[in-house]
């Protein structure tokens, strides 16, 4: 039997493959992994964003003599307090306009409905041929029709949502408890890591931990600071403009906009729904409003706070974007390019490392 290296490398996929086979036939023995997966995934990922965000203000805290718990301590009393003010302020206008969208919305559907209607009898759309010609309406009603489909599922699973409802519940309560340890002693998880590896290995294992963690850092306290700024700039304006359901759209906004590229498209259609429903006026001031924030998210916000690039080309990110969504939907959009980046540094450093073993092959070789 041959012995070549791209036969043994051929062994190797056969048997990777062949586990993977026979997983899928005892997959009753992984349930309990995958449960315990799936209950860890979000209180973890929640806790794991949150620790890159308040790490450096942990670390400020400590290197002004203070000891790393009371820190700690004192960041969560600031933070109950910020969202306790924010309460205060932003919760009865976030109350109101959320119970005017619940008691307006069939008149909203229906206004839509016939925005739509009037659309679609526009002389313009007449141009296209009868086979080819976007019946708007009929989007429409599918797209309705889901929307009532997924509230009468809801509605007949009402022990289901019951459940959902508390699992969030639940997630929020635990997250807190996560973080602490996770800021209290977080560093000690990378020397654990490293003691798995041979003394020899130690030094290239600490660099690859390093590098992943500063790309992941640099990205994800540069997205959240970004996505918040975005979030005031569009409430600030649509406050301006006067655009009904102000801080509802602000806030979907900055919550999309953690998503590259396609977070500020997601964002504005809400936006223009609402503004479509008032005039057509409004609809130009909700553009403006969004193209001025962008400008200045895009050429002063983004410069000052995301220096630290993950050099990953534009391209590279929408095709990401199209490949996470079609697997994985929203969540897959949204951990798309920090599992790029992560996998790119691990990529990078295994290339890195198997050309000095090769270069260390041929020097041996070559001296006699």
């Amino acid at each position: 039997m041959p012995q070549s290296r791209w036969f043994r490398f051929g062994y190797g996929i056969l048997l990777i493959f062949l586990i993977i086979w026979v997983g899928t036939k005892i997959s009753f023995v992984f349930q309990p992994v995958f449960v315990l997966v799936q209950t860890l995934f979000f209180p973890f990922l929640l806790a794991g964003v949150l620790f890159y965000v308040l790490r450096p203000l942990v670390l400020y805290l400590e290197s002004k003599k203070l000891p790393r718990a009371v820190s700690i301590l004192l960041i969560y009393i600031a933070a109950g307090g910020i969202v306790t003010l924010l309460v205060y302020l932003l919760g009865p206008i976030l109350q109101r306009q959320v119970n005017s969208l619940v008691q307006n919305s069939p008149a909203i559907i229906e206004s839509v409905r016939q925005k739509i209607f009037e659309l679609q009898q526009n002389p313009w759309f007449n141009r296209f041929p009868k086979g080819t010609n976007m019946n708007l309406e009929t989007i429409f009603d599918n797209v309705s029709s889901q929307l009532s489909n997924t509230l009468s599922i809801i509605g007949m699973n009402i022990v289901n949502f019951i459940a959902f409802i508390a699992n969030i519940i639940t997630i929020f309560v635990t997250v807190p408890f996560i973080l602490f340890y996770m800021l209290k002693e977080g560093e000690k998880a990378p020397q654990q890591i490293l003691r798995l590896l041979a003394p020899m290995q130690r030094k290239n294992g600490k660099k690859i931990l390093g590098d992943l963690d500063i790309a992941l850092s640099s990205y994800i306290q540069g997205q959240v600071l970004v996505s918040v700024c975005v979030g005031i700039m569009l409430y600030i304006g649509y406050l301006i403009i006067g655009i009904d359901y102000s801080l509802i759209l602000a806030i979907v906004a900055m919550f999309t906009n953690v998503i590259p590229f396609l977070g500020p498209v997601i964002a504005i259609i809400p936006a223009l729904v609402v503004a479509m429903l008032d005039s057509p006026f409004m609809i130009v001031k909700v553009l403006i409003v969004m193209v001025i924030a962008q400008q200045i998210e895009g050429n002063i916000i983004s410069p000052q706070i995301m220096r630290k690039q993950l050099a990953i080309h534009p391209l590279t990110i929408i095709s990401l974007l199209l490949v996470a969504g079609s697997l994985g939907g929203v969540l897959g959009l949204i951990l798309a390019v920090p599992v790029y980046a992560v996998v790119k540094v691990i990529v990078q450093h295994i290339y890195r490392l198997w050309r000095l073993r090769r270069k260390q092959e041929t020097k041996e070789n070559i001296l006699p």
